[in-house]
């Protein structure tokens, strides 16, 4: 492989991996929100 297509396929993985990042930042988020707001609505007896 030459110098050029190494940089371009780690450009390609590194973005690949930047957007991974922000998808998994956000999916763990929202994951963890409803661990505590589906629990809290138990409580008080939303969902009863």
């Amino acid at each position: 492989m030459g110098t050029s297509q190494q940089g371009s396929r780690r450009n390609r993985i590194l973005n690949w991996m930047k957007k991974l990042g922000f998808w998994g930042f956000l999916f763990f988020l929202v994951k963890g929100l409803l661990w505590l707001i589906i629990p809290w609505l138990l409580a008080r007896g939303i969902f009863s």
